[in-house]
């Protein structure tokens, strides 16, 4: 399957540049997130539709294709709100068919829905959802639970976290291993990396090294968690001078160089790649940001006997929760949207993990086939 669209943007305000790549429509409807950062391309914007389809896909989504978005832009700046916003308005044509937008890296869906409501968009649908009133109630649950929090959480920003979690604790168990003694580290420290920290150390995990934008910080004998995750800085950045005297602070490119049981990146993608896949230490990982493996990597990473949990069932927890609840599949409460989450990714992994047993075939190969999007539908008007 090719994408169905792929659309340029050139900012007239600034230096600003994006793309829009619809992947396919399933019943005239598609989404994704916004990305902004200032390495995005195109290239990676058409491979992050196709994740998202896939994603879809791993989610039993029967209402939505896959759809990514891109901006190159420094999302610190201090206009990026502006030049978020125009960039919508050049997409508004196909967001008002049916194409769902939301958030991605560095940008926020608070933003997003605030500036569909100064625009007058309200909540993207298609023809066929607006005249659907299960998908009116959803969409007004949905609205409710963006405010809703969990475990001190608000419960959008700890979904694709604890999704990540629940399929690392679900991959290892598979390989034999228990949390206890499984040193973790975690590559991003922004909501995903944020909330799946939480979660593993909730779950007894021992979470060894960080790495945020400006550093790397390690302990073999684990972190202080709570310390870190009660003092995170905006855009998910680790607040150093909270750290302990023992631990030892390096540059944040340093996350590779130190032993451990469990990866999981969380930032940028093709962080592990052709160049430094032989220097990978872990025994698993289990992506948790889009696409941070490269293709060229995995043979490598096979070759050396490390498991994979690709991104599209890893990461696709706030993926579940807007459809489930926007389709009425799961009762509207944060409770219920954590424990479908789980159910999920764990039945997933397990479904990848019984079969990459029985066949010695690659995770990431057999996710591909297990998981391929097959419709490609046409937008409805």
């Amino acid at each position: 399957m090719k994408p169905y669209v792929l659309i340029e943007w050139n900012d007239t305000k600034t230096d600003a540049k994006g793309w829009l790549c619809v992947f396919n429509f399933v019943k005239g409807y598609s989404g994704g997130g916004i990305r902004m950062h200032p390495t995005v391309t195109r290239d990676e914007v058409i491979r992050l539709a196709e994740a998202m389809a896939y994603k879809r896909s791993a989610c039993e989504n029967t209402w939505q294709g896959g759809a990514k978005a891109g901006i190159v832009y420094d999302y610190k700046a201090p206009d990026a709100y502006s030049v978020l916003k125009r960039f919508i308005i050049a997409m508004r044509p196909y967001i008002d068919i049916g194409l769902s937008m939301g958030s991605d890296l560095g940008t926020k869906y608070e933003d997003v829905y605030q500036i569909f409501d100064e625009l007058g968009m309200g909540r993207p649908q298609s023809k066929s959802m607006k005249a659907n009133p299960i998908i009116a109630k959803g969409q007004e649950n949905i609205r409710t639970l963006l405010k809703a929090r969990h475990d001190g959480f608000l419960l959008n920003d700890l979904t694709t976290g604890y999704g990540v979690a629940f399929s690392a604790d679900e991959a290892w168990k598979q390989m034999g291993g228990k949390p206890e003694d499984t040193a973790v580290v975690i590559q991003g420290f922004g909501c995903v990396g944020l909330s799946c920290t939480a979660k593993l150390h909730n779950m007894g995990y021992k979470i060894v090294g960080i790495a945020d934008a400006n550093c790397f910080v390690y302990c073999e004998t684990g972190l202080d968690v709570d310390s870190l995750v009660s003092n995170v800085k905006p855009k998910g950045e680790m607040d150093a001078s909270k750290f302990d005297p023992s631990w030892k602070t390096m540059p944040n490119t340093s996350w590779l160089d130190v032993p451990c049981d469990i990866l999981i990146p969380v930032a940028l993608e093709d962080v592990i790649n052709e160049e430094n896949a032989e220097t990978v230490k872990a025994k698993l990982i289990c992506e948790g940001a889009n696409i941070p493996v490269s293709d060229s990597a995995n043979p490598i990473l096979h070759k050396n006997g490390i498991q994979v949990v690709p991104d599209f069932i890893a990461n696709l927890g706030a993926v579940r929760f807007f459809y489930a609840i926007t389709f009425g599949v799961i009762e509207a409460t944060a409770t219920s949207v954590i424990s479908d989450i789980e159910a999920i990714c764990r039945r997933n992994v397990a479904k990848l993990f019984d079969r990459s047993k029985a066949t010695g075939r690659f995770q990431t190969e057999l996710a591909l086939e297990l998981f391929e999007p097959t419709i490609q539908d046409d937008p409805e008007f």
